[in-house]
């Protein structure tokens, strides 16, 4: 009977450390949230590099546990997860991932054609709107600061602005960014067909100019001055950018940049993707401010895509005959990149199926990273 007691004891004892014991419906909710991003990143081929590391993350976030020192949870100091998670909170992760984005990207179309950069920096519009926005909500200017950024599209630059001035909402912030992000083809191409007629969709554009060596590799270092002595802040974003580029481009480096290009910032993809997403444990995570923050997210996107077409159409009204814009590329100015530059290519084939439109949408594409990460400069000088 004794025997019976101890092993009826042990066995209650045992079903309270069990997910079943601590389970909500917090919990329920987010591992729904969780399959979901999955579901996309495969049915729907939603940025899948990015939803199923953060998809699977929530997942894993979302287990419930009792809390009893064993070390589990990614806001326990010195488990597994935290320590990995110090990569983002820290801030280190979103450098590395503007590293390999750095090696991977051809500038050649904004070098060809530079006033493409004023359709980059007049998508950063969406963040200073969604910036006055979050004031309006109530969010301390620090926090509306790292809210703001989601607009530009950019999930490394939303960590690391919001590690920095928001650390408390960093994982919705984070979740937002990349949700948006994911959903380039869902949202972008309704408001780039509200805001254009049918003459301006097939407008052809010259083709860009071939663009010498000499130019590609003097453009990450002129960049890296010119940005960063402007906004020295912005220093840990663009100084990897542009270095990364000129391990590309510099044509002796050829290793390194696989290597960022590759290993590398699929390594950082995978460890930054899982720890955000089990940043959004159901007790941290499942709060007003989390709605709101996907809220202003999606109005900062929305804002920052409009920015973009709308100052095409009036970029033109300046520019001759011929060497007018079309503007469905002025979506690509969010720096969601190759996404947003990809949509303005479907989009822009639907009406004109030999108007190419790939290569002038990926000048103010890249032009968008450039101005997200100096948007969040400027962000971290006037709140840090």
């Amino acid at each position: 009977m004794n025997f019976l007691s101890f092993l009826v004891e042990n066995l209650e004892t045992f079903l309270t450390y069990t997910g079943f014991a601590n389970l909500t419906l917090g919990h329920l909710v987010m591992i729904l949230v969780g399959l979901v991003f999955i579901y996309l990143a495969i049915a729907k081929e939603f940025e899948p590099m990015l939803l199923i590391p953060i998809g699977f993350g929530i997942l894993i976030g979302n287990i419930p546990f009792k809390d009893a020192g064993l070390q589990l949870g990614i806001y326990e100091e010195g488990s597994v997860l935290n320590i990995l998670y110090q990569g983002v909170t820290k801030g280190w992760y979103p450098p590395l991932i503007f590293l390999g984005i750095g090696a991977m990207t051809d500038f050649s179309a904004l070098i060809s054609n530079p006033k493409l950069m004023l359709i980059g920096a007049a998508a950063q519009f969406g963040i200073f709107g969604a910036y006055i926005l979050a004031l309006s909500f109530g969010f301390e200017p620090n926090q509306a600061g790292a809210i703001g950024i989601i607009g530009g599209a950019d999930g490394p630059t939303a960590i690391f602005l919001s590690s920095k001035l928001a650390p408390n909402l960093m994982g919705a912030i984070a979740i937002s960014a990349y949700s948006y992000m994911a959903l380039v083809p869902v949202i972008q191409p309704p408001l780039m067909r509200m805001l254009t007629t049918k003459k301006e969709r097939i407008i052809r554009m010259k083709p860009p100019r071939v663009v010498s060596q000499t130019e590609k590799i003097l453009f990450p270092i002129f960049g890296l001055l010119l940005t960063c002595f402007l906004v020295p802040s912005g220093l840990p974003l663009l100084g990897m950018l542009f270095f990364g580029n000129l391990l590309k481009e510099s044509g002796v480096t050829r290793r390194l940049a696989e290597t960022a290009r590759g290993p590398l910032i699929d390594t950082i993809t995978i460890l930054l993707g899982v720890t955000v997403g089990a940043s959004t444990q159901a007790t941290q995570f499942l709060t007003l401010n989390s709605i709101k923050i996907f809220a202003l997210g999606a109005l900062s996107f929305i804002i920052a895509t409009m920015a973009g077409v709308l100052f095409v159409k009036f970029f033109n009204l300046f520019l001759k005959k011929g060497n007018k814009i079309n503007p469905l590329i002025g979506n690509a100015g969010v720096s969601a990149v190759p996404d947003s530059a990809r949509i303005s290519q479907v989009v822009g084939l639907e009406y004109d199926s030999t108007n190419y439109l790939l290569m002038h949408a990926m000048g103010p594409n890249v032009a968008g990273v450039i101005g997200s990460a100096v948007a969040a400069g400027v962000l971290l000088g006037f709140l840090g």
